[in-house]
């Protein structure tokens, strides 16, 4: 039996049953694959049903605000896919008549859609045979064949594309790439896999070679920035705060927050009071205090940030303040959401 062969034998008999599969609405499986991009699929799954209970088709989203959607995607990170999502939408309700491209390099033109899931789309809505590559496909190819060039380079993202394209079911390619990257994410997982159980592993160049541990090669990062963030906890006579919203074209951009002070190292109660005026300017304080001992630690990929939350007791009422009941309402990080719920 082929490789593809093997792959659909083992799909047919583990799959698991997920929404998207019983589907080829190319707006459903937009969605899907979307919210599924750096996301498993037990955290996903959720979003994915909530998302769609909210936003039945591309026109609902279009019609929604973007902090709606933000709100939404709340707790996923990587909001940028989010605001896409919502610019597509807009885009395709209002310019193509609420439909999808139905090709390839179609696809590839709307904003936040790479190859990955424009072939996902192609071939799950369009029946195209345009192979999917995602993390799950890379491991599971690189092992088997044995293939050692780096995932993360050009050289091996175009390799790695073009074996895909060799080895799919092109007349079964909707049900081929879902199994492949199934057989990914259950059977040949990155670490302990269970090879002595997989039907591949008679023709496996990793496990016959025992090298499973080292691949795929993935060229390493450089070093994590750390940043740490003091945010500020203002609170007025009558329960009011201060949120500000985050712009520019860094992490969590359109998201609200406490009012920022961003240092080089963590900050001690003194070293906060001496530069409260560079951030509220003249506003007058009654009491600073620490929420809390601990610093909470944020990681991101590129990024790990040391969070404090420092409590600004104010005497008289805020401008623009937002009752802290009305918090909820707002998009914000994750890492502010958990904290907005012990207030």
């Amino acid at each position: 039996m082929s490789f593809s062969g093997i792959i659909l034998s083992w799909y047919a008999r583990n799959k698991r049953k997920l929404p998207w599969r019983n589907t080829t609405d190319p707006y459903k499986i937009w969605v899907s694959e979307i919210i599924l991009q750096q996301t498993k699929v037990v955290q996903g799954l959720p979003y994915y049903e909530k998302f769609l209970e909210t936003f039945p088709t591309v026109d609902h989203l279009a019609a929604a605000s973007e902090e709606q959607v933000l709100i939404l995607w709340q707790g996923l990170g990587y909001y940028s896919r989010a605001r896409n999502m919502h610019k597509t939408a807009i885009l395709i309700s209002g310019t193509m008549g609420g439909r999808f491209p139905t090709t390839f390099k179609g696809l590839l033109e709307l904003r936040g859609v790479g190859e990955y899931t424009a072939s996902a789309i192609a071939s799950s809505s369009f029946g195209l045979p345009e192979p999917v590559v995602d993390g799950n496909v890379y491991r599971v190819l690189s092992r088997f064949y044995g293939i050692t060039i780096p995932i993360n380079t050009t050289r091996g993202i175009q390799y790695f594309r073009e074996l895909a394209r060799e080895v799919m079911d092109a007349v079964r390619i909707r049900e081929y790439n879902q199994a492949i990257m199934e057989f990914g994410a259950i059977q040949c997982i990155p670490s302990r896999p269970d090879c002595p159980g997989c039907p591949l592993n008679k023709t496996c160049t990793a496990f016959n070679g025992q090298l499973v541990s080292e691949l795929p090669v993935k060229l390493k990062k450089g070093k994590i920035k750390k940043r740490y963030f003091n945010y500020l906890v203002l609170t007025d006579p009558g329960q009011n705060t201060l949120l500000w919203k985050r712009k520019g074209k860094g992490i969590w951009q359109h998201l609200y927050e406490f009012p920022l002070l961003e240092s080089e190292n963590e900050l001690d109660i003194e070293e906060v009071e001496k530069r409260l005026p560079q951030i509220l300017g003249d506003l007058e304080i009654l009491r600073v205090s620490q929420t809390g001992h601990e610093t909470k630690v944020h990681k991101l990929t590129h990024q790990h940030l040391y969070a404090k939350f420092w409590e600004i007791r104010m005497s008289a009422p805020l401008d623009n303040g937002i009752p802290l009941k009305e918090l909820p309402r707002y998009p914000v990080p994750v890492l502010l959401a958990e904290f907005i719920k012990t207030l």
